[in-house]
């Protein structure tokens, strides 16, 4: 009996030794090695000093940047430490309220815009973190972005074009617009044409 109880602790030590400590650390040491950005978060920094990451959204509430989806995690928006299912259902009165509450910010924000609002400005994702919209939504913010920057709309389109990513493998997904590195795209353009000036 000692020796069956010895021969088990010792298999639980090793095997904790390899799945919990060895497996762990190599497979860290590799993506570190190969996938360096990735393994730390895909962080956007500029000057030194990260922005954000181009996996997690972020809130752009000004009108002179793209609005991203919208978010509904607590206690705050984006918060990657509350993420999970956080779409009400279809037949949920607070989903309505919240749809209305969203069409109307973006038509108050751009008052002249009465083409049909894309649902993802107005519906959160399941993770409620989606740093991405589709490219129908860059559409619809495209001529109030581009007035209240001051910039062309062939501009600012080439800059939805140079961020907008394509199907993986060119089968999966849907095309979407990162909105975060397309805003610092903005900024860096409109820093650009103010210099230039």
């Amino acid at each position: 009996m000692s020796k069956l109880l010895r021969q088990s602790l010792t298999l639980l030590l090793l095997m904790t030794a390899i799945t919990g400590v060895l497996y762990p650390l190599a497979v860290t040491g590799v993506a570190q090695l190969i996938f360096p950005r990735q393994a730390n978060g895909s962080l956007i920094v500029k000057g030194g000093k990260p922005l954000g990451s181009a996996l997690i959204g972020q809130s752009f509430t000004d009108p002179k940047y793209f609005w991203g989806r919208p978010s509904a995690t607590a206690p705050n928006a984006y918060n990657g430490s509350a993420s999970s299912g956080s779409n009400l259902g279809p037949t949920n009165p607070a989903l309505t309220d919240a749809v209305k509450q969203r069409i109307a910010a973006l038509r108050a924000a751009d008052p002249d815009n009465s083409a049909p609002v894309p649902v993802d400005l107005v519906t959160a994702s399941a993770s409620g973190l989606d740093p991405q919209i589709s490219p129908a939504a860059a559409q619809y913010q495209l001529a109030r972005v581009a007035r209240l920057r001051g910039l062309g709309r062939a501009q600012v389109q080439a800059l939805v074009d140079a961020n907008t990513s394509g199907r993986q493998f060119g089968v999966l997904g849907e095309p979407r617009v990162n909105v975060l590195q397309l805003n610092l795209a903005l900024d860096a353009a409109h820093a650009h044409g103010a210099r230039s000036r």
